[in-house]
């Protein structure tokens, strides 16, 4: 597999910052999002790439990694235990730290590369041990999987490749931005046997609503004409679940709030369980008046006074 430069993938410097890197990923990841471009296979190739490139630069630990090992920096652990045990061998053997390893046509440099091909294996060569060495566990892997609002509202199930791998898994209704949820063995491979890796996935929940969520619950701005304001009387609202019929009680103030219960966001992982919605009145003044209303108003302001 050719290297690639996620720094480039992305858009950004080497000496970036996090800020900036996440940024760059949000952007491009709104810009080839499959939601917003269906059937393009060229914007869905992209979108696995800057996917891919978040993962590791936009974890320090695994940008750390990647700035120092490149390509193999997924095997980073790996090397650093296998680097501390040959020099333990060394010690007792006062000798060769690959003694016990045989050697196959492998062209040496010294660099990283060649030590991690010598450990690991690739088409030029190999070490091999002629006894079981140490079992390590495989490097998680860290994904942000791009959700929406509206797609969480219910149950749903998403399927998506990682490492080579097709994942499928299922997102229940509820689910709330930053969470994040880890599938035990989809990391990478063990080294010696040992078990494979886990994958942390992120949910990053875009808003495509007029609804602001806040916890289980939901806010909305809700506009009513200075008529309705004074004398009360019905209104549609937008709720999740299409148009309710609201009274407007008499007298309604601009700001005033009122609730509707269970009409808010499912809860995460509780069966039939939804928040409020909260609405918050903005009284829309008329902007024109005829000669009669005028005179109207006037009156009214007359029998106040």
């Amino acid at each position: 597999m050719a290297f690639i430069d996620y720094y480039q993938v992305l858009g950004v410097s080497k000496d970036a910052s996090q800020e900036e890197i996440k940024k760059a990923f949000r952007k491009l990841a709104r810009k080839y999002h499959p939601d917003l471009n269906p059937n393009d296979k060229e914007a869905e190739q992209k979108f696995k790439a800057v996917n891919e490139a978040n993962e590791v630069l936009g974890n320090p630990e695994n940008r750390a990694k990647y700035d120092k090992y490149g390509e193999h920096w997924q095997q980073g652990e790996a090397y650093e235990k296998a680097r501390q045990q040959q020099q333990q061998n060394s010690g007792r053997t006062g000798g060769n730290p690959f003694e016990g390893y045989t050697y196959e046509s492998f062209g040496g440099g010294g660099d990283y590369s060649d030590f991690f091909s010598s450990i690991f294996g690739n088409q030029g060569g190999s070490y091999r041990k002629g006894s079981a060495s140490g079992k390590f566990k495989g490097q998680d892997i860290e994904a942000a999987l791009n959700l929406f609002l509206s797609q969480v509202q219910q149950t749903h199930q998403q399927t998506f490749e990682i490492n080579g791998k097709k994942v499928r898994i299922t997102i229940p209704a509820g689910a709330y931005d930053g969470q994040q949820i880890k599938l035990k063995g989809y990391g990478q491979q063990g080294f010696n046997g040992g078990p494979a890796g886990d994958l942390f996935i992120t949910f990053n929940i875009q808003n495509d609503t007029p609804f602001e969520r806040d916890g289980d619950d939901l806010r909305l701005v809700k506009e009513i004409d200075l008529y309705t304001a004074l004398l009360g009387g019905p209104v549609m609202v937008d709720t999740l679940d299409g148009q309710v019929k609201l009274n407007v009680k008499p007298f309604t103030q601009n700001d005033s709030t009122t609730r509707l219960k269970g009409k808010g966001f499912p809860v995460y992982k509780g069966e039939g369980k939804h928040g409020d919605l909260y609405l918050t009145f903005k009284i829309k003044l008329p902007t024109r008046l005829s000669d009669r209303e005028k005179e109207l108003f006037e009156q009214l302001k007359n029998l106040q006074s």
